[in-house]
């Protein structure tokens, strides 16, 4: 066995782990992927002052 074939087989286990972890991760938690993807439009007015109070803090 030489080691180009040494090569080939370690290219071919990575790959496959690759996949494995793919699949293991993405089959695990899909709701929770969902709303992770939807966090961005998620409305957050509450975190954030109202535009009247940064208006009014900044003309003072």
């Amino acid at each position: 066995m030489d080691i180009t074939t040494l090569r080939s087989i370690a290219t071919v286990l990575a790959f496959i782990a690759l996949i494995g972890i793919t699949v293991w991760t993405l089959g695990r938690n899909k709701k929770g992927l969902e709303e992770a993807a939807n966090l961005p439009f998620a409305d957050d007015d509450d975190d954030m002052p109202s535009k009247q109070s940064v208006e009014k803090n900044t003309h003072e």
